[in-house]
């Protein structure tokens, strides 16, 4: 098969979203909607991917900064898709082969349509291919005009098309393959005689067939494909769809989602066989949850590591945190970036971590904040225990060593450290370092006065 390349339109402001987020930016199941027509075209199998860009250029370069395979081409007036793909001209300088022509605001597109369209294409030896699809009601779209031989003769928008053209239903989806030679010998003579006075990339068609040039369209057997995104109740309907598609994947891969329409799920996130999600999680960044695990109702999970076996009850937050095996924590836990929870450890209901290691067999069962600490193993956290890291100006470390017994109610004034095999008492504030196998206690000495109530009354 031919180099391939692919053009992607992403210059419009997209005005019904009625954002001030460029469209193409806003994310869909945890990825910006321009990143899925880009990945669907990398898996295809495109090299160089261009970007046309307009709106918002410096946001959109963001977020592919530093991804040598992507290229972008300024559109710096919006005079319709053959104006933006003639912007793409320099950046494809050089190439021969085949150049895919897509949307940014299509996430539902599946790569392997993109790939039998580019092989349709190459079998029938065609100069332009157009995906399209069949709708029960395609009002607004340009119907596809087919020839006797089922070649495509032309394309016509809705407000032009005559009754019988109108009673079509295979619409024109926006997306191209069309072969380099001719769209660039080609797409600086589409003319702007039209209402909009804008340079539309269909004429390139009625110029193939002008022609006599092969042009053919292919049907997707998934009309949602071609869905393209124009206003938030849109962007809810295609997120809906993807989390529908990921969580069937999980699913078969032997993930159980008690209620997979109450799944919120992410791509990129990667669950072990044998897990079980329960309705009303938020999976998302790129997490990786073990096999074995069990994730209640309620959890929210952003970029996290979760090693097999763990369990996290219901309503935790989990941030940008490392837990290796056999862990539990909540229900009602939050763990911030930076804790790292090794084996057999437990963070019981309403504790909260940050920048904190613990080591196998430790826990801190309730009520409890732990931040810029390392705690060493087999260590018990009592109920209440702060951690009290920062001055006002700095943060500052807490060392706890292992097998150390950290009574209720206790604070930990940093920088301290609490030797190995100590024991702080309940209600101790530790403002110096506690030796090994030592005993910390400091409390104001109680009084007790007898009677002190009855002479109040």
């Amino acid at each position: 098969m031919k180099p391939c390349a692919a053009v992607v339109l992403a210059a419009g402001k997209g005005t019904r979203m009625k954002s001030g987020v460029i469209k193409v930016l806003h994310p869909v199941a945890g990825l910006p909607m321009l990143s899925w027509p880009v990945s669907a075209a990398r898996e295809a199998g495109a090299t160089p991917i261009v970007l046309v860009i307009g709106h918002q250029a410096n946001a959109v370069q963001g977020v592919f900064r530093g991804d040598g395979g992507i290229l972008c081409a300024m559109q710096e007036q919006q005079l319709g898709t053959g104006h933006a793909v003639a912007c793409a001209l320099d950046a494809l300088s050089g190439f021969r082969g085949t150049v895919l022509i897509l949307c940014g605001d299509t996430p539902l597109l599946r790569p392997e349509t993109l790939s039998d369209l580019l092989k349709f294409h190459a079998d029938h030896a065609a100069v332009v291919t157009v995906l399209t699809a069949v709708m029960d009601d395609p009002h607004g779209y340009g119907r596809l005009v087919r020839d006797e031989d089922g070649r495509v003769t032309r394309i016509v928008e809705q407000k032009d098309a005559d009754p019988e053209e109108q009673d079509i239903r295979e619409i024109n989806s926006g997306i191209y393959c069309m072969e380099s030679d001719f769209l660039f010998e080609n797409i600086r003579s589409i003319g702007n005689n039209n209402a909009q006075q804008e340079y539309y990339l269909t004429d390139l068609v009625a110029i193939a067939v002008r022609k006599g040039l092969t042009c053919l369209a292919m049907p997707t057997a998934d009309a949602d494909e071609i869905m393209g995104i124009n206003d938030r109740v849109q962007l809810a309907e295609a997120a809906r769809i993807l989390r529908r598609r990921i969580n069937r994947e999980l699913m078969l891969s032997g993930v159980t989602l008690v209620d997979p329409e109450q799944t919120y799920i992410d791509q990129g996130v990667s669950i072990g066989a044998d897990s079980v999600v329960h309705p009303n999680c938020h999976i998302g960044g790129e997490t990786v949850i073990g096999c074995g695990c069990e994730i209640e109702q309620g959890v929210s999970i952003t970029g996290c590591s979760i090693g097999d076996g763990c369990h996290i009850k219901a309503g935790s937050v989990l941030e940008g945190s490392d837990l290796r095996e056999d862990v539990a924590v909540g229900p009602m836990a939050h763990l911030r970036p930076g804790t790292v929870l090794h084996n057999h450890v437990k963070i019981g209901n309403f504790v909260e971590t940050k920048k904190t290691v613990m080591g196998e067999g430790s826990k801190a069962s309730h009520l409890t904040y732990l931040g810029d600490a390392e705690i060493g193993r087999d260590v018990n956290i009592g109920c209440g225990t702060i951690t009290c890291n920062y001055d006002g100006v700095n943060k500052h470390r807490t060392v706890i060593g292992d097998g150390v017994f950290i009574g209720s109610d206790v604070q930990l004034v940093a920088p301290v450290t609490v030797g190995r095999n100590s024991l702080v008492a309940a209600g101790t504030t530790v403002t110096i370092d506690v030796e090994p196998d030592s005993l910390a206690i400091a409390r104001v000495p109680q009084v007790n006065k007898v009677g002190w109530r009855l002479k109040k009354k």
